[in-house]
């Protein structure tokens, strides 16, 4: 690659594509940057990135967007499990079939290679803890099965067409822009806000499930790595702390970091919810080269920190993901 390569990232407009820009450009390496503004914000893209406006899945677009670049980082996503339930034949077209469209676009441009975003959702509800990459993959939901056929079609794209891929399988990240207004932000945006508006947390169930949280800096030196290791063995690596920590425990750490208590107040379980999730980041560490991730505290005062500097807070009591 030469000195100072030009990355695609698409959906780069939004939380971890942001990041992974001003990463990418603090390196002094040039970003182009693919996003219909669905979810992501105009106002998020890095200074120094060139953006193009419109959808993932068009051939065209596609074709434009990967000339002359050096890898593509794959990002774009519906993300959200109850819109992917709701809205299930659109998910399926841009969690996937765009995917697919990404793939023949890098092949046909000179076989790029591709670092596309995964998830812990392949993994569904399994009781194998921590979930390292053999574990079973039995996703509960569109979104997890959309995913785990991202890392199918990624893995033919390497033995039938030559095509370097990587996959990772994020679990729950967090961070600043990760933009506590949308109904399908992560817990930690969701909460936070409702703290610093002096207002209750509600928590579905008792409380006592677990996530694996991890910081979006982190994710993001996973991203850059996973580039530099793209293969054509079609692997997918887990970007976990391999720590459990529970809602509560967030709730409380959260409240903390404020200098106060908080109340909470406790909403029927949701059917069909993964009770316990956490990976095994052993194998993404030895291959990548990652270090153990930042403490969860340190981790949630750099996102308070975020939103008392003027982050609106509107968000809603509620969220459908955690």
């Amino acid at each position: 690659m030469s000195a100072q390569p030009l990355w695609l990232v698409t959906g780069g407009c939004g939380f971890i594509g942001s990041h992974l820009c001003a990463a990418l450009i603090a390196a002094g390496q040039h970003v182009r940057v693919l996003d219909d503004l669905s979810t992501g914000r105009r106002e998020n893209l890095a200074p120094g990135a060139t953006l193009m406006v419109g959808d993932v899945g068009d051939p065209s677009l596609l074709a434009a967007a990967m000339e002359g670049v050096s890898g593509c980082f794959h990002l774009a996503a519906i993300a959200s499990v109850e819109r992917a339930t709701r809205e299930w034949r659109e998910a399926h077209r841009v969690n996937l079939s765009a995917f697919v469209a990404v793939l023949d676009a890098a092949c046909a441009a000179g076989r790029v290679p591709v670092v596309y975003a995964s998830s812990a959702a392949v993994y569904g509800s399994n009781a194998d803890l921590p979930l390292g990459e053999t574990a079973a993959t039995r996703p509960l939901s569109a979104y997890g099965a959309d995913k785990l056929g991202c890392e199918l079609h990624a893995r033919v794209a390497g033995v039938v067409h030559g095509l370097p891929t990587l996959g990772l399988r994020f679990f729950n990240v967090y961070g600043a822009r990760q933009d506590p207004a949308s109904p399908y932000s992560g817990v930690i945006s969701i909460f936070a806000d409702r703290l610093l508006r002096g207002e209750p947390i509600a928590i579905f169930g008792d409380g006592l499930q677990s996530r694996d949280f991890v910081p979006v800096s982190d994710v993001v030196a996973a991203l850059r790595a996973a580039m530099m290791a793209a293969d054509l063995e079609g692997r997918a690596f887990n970007v976990c702390s391999g720590r459990a920590t529970t809602v509560l425990e967030l709730a409380r750490t959260l409240a903390d970091t404020c200098g106060g208590n908080t109340a909470i107040r406790h909403l029927p379980a949701r059917a069909g919810e993964v009770r316990h999730s956490l990976g095994d980041p052993t194998a993404s560490r030895t291959a990548l080269g990652l270090t153990a991730p930042r403490e969860l505290a340190d981790g949630l005062r750099d996102v308070m920190s975020w939103m008392r500097a003027g982050r609106p807070l509107l968000a809603p009591a509620l969220t459908d993901r955690d």
